[in-house]
């Protein structure tokens, strides 16, 4: 091999390096516009197949005039190693498979509110691999994709997902209308900021005892907003109101204090 051979070879490679980079970055983006106008879900793991693809077009592309290997031959080469292959890579080309089953059966896509083995929150990825969830403190969960496929969980509506709430006991002799109408105005002035404005604050009722009746102010927060602050903010706004009832006496009635 002389010098201007292997100048040619190399030169082959960079020109047809960055002609698959390039091809790479417009798919790419074309694909991502496609999946977002469509009713497809637009995750990663759809993206990453489609630039495997095109990666590889381009490794069988300079296999023969740069490294003398015929594609031919590399393919069938290829394919008996992936027999062996495929015996150590179980979990990966399950976790392919599993991802791309969730996403094209639209089981769970990103944006979804779920709760899987007690951990809650937004779905925000789904690669060829794992599955992200992430929830309102932003710790994520890594789920695998087979994992996921075998696990029942719970897709929770956006109503149910960005709702806590605050339970307060009312005297007896309270005006539940006055309590109610007071309790809604002044929750939702604390909330300024973290309330989600397609919902009103509310209050309900669900029982009564001796010790006065129970009730809960629900609220839905934005999808930024912590419900442990939401919370906060009521129940200081909330604190030392005449119409709640004696909390020493509650806590008699439930226990000591914890």
């Amino acid at each position: 091999m002389d010098w201007n051979d292997l100048l040619g070879r190399v030169v082959y490679l960079a020109v047809a390096v960055a002609v698959t980079a390039l091809v790479d970055r417009g798919v790419t983006r074309v694909t991502r516009r496609v999946l977002d106008a469509s009713s497809i879900p637009s995750a990663s793991i759809f993206v990453n197949i489609i630039r495997g693809v095109i990666w590889a077009f381009g490794l069988l592309s300079v296999l023969e005039p740069v490294f003398g290997i015929k594609a031919t031959a590399f393919v069938a080469a290829l394919g008996v190693t992936s027999v062996v292959l495929s015996f150590g890579l179980q979990d990966t080309v399950s976790n392919v498979f599993s991802g791309l089953g969730l996403m094209l059966g639209k089981v769970v896509q990103p944006g979804d509110y779920v709760e899987v083995a007690g951990f809650e929150g937004f779905v925000t990825d789904v690669n060829w691999r794992h599955t992200t969830v992430q929830d309102r403190l932003g710790n994520q969960q890594i789920i695998p994709n087979s994992v996921l496929n075998k696990t029942a969980f719970t897709r929770k509506s956006a109503s149910t997902a960005g709702s806590c709430g605050v339970d307060f006991l009312v005297r007896p002799d309270a005006d539940l209308a006055a309590v109610t109408a007071e309790v809604v105005r002044d929750a939702t002035a604390a909330l300024a900021g973290v309330a989600d404005p397609a919902y009103e604050v509310s209050v309900s009722f669900t029982g009564m005892d001796a010790y006065g009746t129970h009730g809960t102010v629900w609220m839905h927060v934005k999808d930024d907003a912590t419900f442990s602050a939401a919370q906060d903010r009521v129940a200081r706004v909330l604190q030392g109101r005449p119409w709640l009832a004696d909390s020493q006496v509650a806590g008699e009635k439930d226990g000591p204090a914890r």
